[in-house]
């Protein structure tokens, strides 16, 4: 980069000081957490609770399968709400493969 350059960055975001200029424009954090906190609140307001000890969760839909390994697995049974947490891996159901699941 050129000093030029460089120098008019500098005034775009300069902050502080008698006389200085304020910042045009405020860097805004998202927050990924508030996201989780809100799905967490309502969880609660249906009444889910944590199932311990599952391992792996297969759902099956058309001619993929979307595996959980050591999932976070939390149900009501009362409102008919599964709620399976983790990192999915999708793969394809082939006749060969399909047995690996099982194995």
């Amino acid at each position: 980069m050129n000093k030029e350059r460089l120098m008019k960055m500098v005034g775009a975001v300069r902050t502080g000081g008698n006389g200085t200029m304020h910042r045009k424009k405020k860097a805004v954090h998202k927050m990924a957490t508030t996201d989780d906190k809100r799905l967490q609140s309502m969880l609660k307001r249906v009444g889910v609770n944590t199932i311990p000890a599952i391992e792996q969760v297969n759902i099956f839909k058309d001619d993929l399968v979307i595996q959980f390994l050591n999932p976070k697995v939390q149900a009501s049974i009362a409102a008919n709400t599964w709620v399976v947490s983790r990192t999915p891996q999708t793969k394809s159901m082939d006749p060969l493969t399909s047995l690996s699941f099982w194995l």
